[in-house]
């Protein structure tokens, strides 16, 4: 068996990085002894394999390689629930370690706000993820993404991120839109980065959420953690919390036959992962279209209330109304304050609007279509 040195340059700017990691020289053979009878082959290779790599592999990982048909039992291949007999040779033709993900340049359409040579400001689309996950591989997951379209525009971006999350200095979730600061170097990136470390960069955020709160103006200052059995979702019940505070102002309410709802403006000092939507959640004003965080998957107009001529009977948004409209920093070289804005998408303000006005037939044959 032999572990070999396998390096890769990343050019994030002017800097290029060079990292190195073991991996080993396949194929990998196996003989399963009668110690290993009745274990499953994913959890059997989980075991082995991190033995032999010195370094913990993961089940994903391992179901990876049986899902390409990387791993073969008695030269065939098998299911990861294969029970194993305890007689079997078993081949692993790919690395066990997987060879760390780089984000490539894509030609995808950029609303670009500012750009000097040190930042950029870019208007996110919702549905567009901010970078690939770490347990992506270099496939669809690793498409798509805001770096992708990044490293397409831009020559040079900072590199403090690693080669999967180069410029990106803070994040929106996927079916966030709005604005977004990108570092185009990475002593850029490190004092935006402080700058928002010290709550010094102001973002106003827009969001339509349902009902309407007690008080026009409030705060929800209530830690955030990860929930303890829903492992996609954050909560402020659990223990061990990050602070979060958010500010909420209410500018318009309404009154329709899908129910009531209000537009607020939401400003947060801290950047807990899910924190507009958790916290507006935890007053019972869940933002319209967040079926994580308990919003109705669709709108449907109430009995006691009529709907004018062409007003549909049920309403869907498809992704969360929430919106970052707004943008305050300090440039990280020159010092000078930057405040930048966008209006809702059209998206949003259609649904907005189709809320309370009738939809005519033209408009309706164009959503069809």
């Amino acid at each position: 068996m032999v572990v070999q040195e396998w390096s890769a340059k990343t050019n994030c700017g002017a800097k290029q990085r060079l990292i190195h990691f073991a991996m080993q020289q396949v194929p990998i053979t196996l003989e399963v002894s009668s110690d290993d009878e009745g274990q499953r082959l994913d959890q059997y290779l989980v075991s082995k394999l991190s033995h032999l790599n010195a370094t913990e592999i993961s089940r994903a990982r391992v179901q990876q390689l049986i899902g390409k048909h990387e791993v073969l039992v008695n030269q065939a291949v098998a299911k990861a629930s294969l029970k194993l007999r305890g007689d079997e040779q078993i081949a692993v033709l790919g690395p066990p370690v997987a060879p760390p993900l780089r984000a490539i340049a894509e030609e995808i359409a950029l609303d670009i706000v500012y750009e000097d040579d040190d930042m950029a400001v870019v208007n996110k689309p919702a549905g567009m993820m901010v970078h690939a996950g770490a347990g992506s591989t270099d496939d669809a997951r690793n498409r798509g993404t805001l770096v992708n379209a990044l490293l397409h525009h831009f020559a040079n971006l900072s590199g403090v991120g690693g080669a999967l999350r180069p410029g990106i200095v803070h994040r929106l979730d996927r079916s966030t839109s709005g604005l977004m600061v990108v570092a185009k170097n990475d002593e850029s990136h490190q004092r935006l980065a402080k700058q928002f470390s010290a709550r010094e960069v102001h973002k106003t955020y827009l969001a339509l959420i349902h009902g309407l709160p007690k008080k026009e103006r409030g705060t929800i200052q209530a830690p955030i953690s990860r929930h303890s059995q829903r492992r996609t979702r954050m909560t402020t019940k659990g223990f061990g919390g990050r602070d979060a505070i958010t500010h909420y102002s209410v500018q318009r309410t309404l009154d329709t036959p899908y129910g009531k709802f209000a537009l607020v403006e939401v400003k947060i000092e801290t950047g807990r992962t899910h924190q507009i939507r958790v916290h507006l959640a935890s007053i019972g004003h869940p933002v319209v279209g967040d079926a994580l965080y308990g919003a109705p998957g669709e709108l449907r107009s109430q009995s006691n209330k009529r709907r004018a001529a062409g007003m549909p009977a049920v309403l869907t948004l498809g992704r969360n109304f929430l919106h970052s409209a707004m943008l305050e920093l300090v440039h990280p070289r020159t010092k000078q304050n930057l405040n930048f804005a966008r209006p809702l998408p059209n998206d949003l303000q259609k649904f907005m609007d189709s809320l309370e006005l009738p939809v005519s037939k033209e408009e309706r044959a164009e959503d069809v279509l």
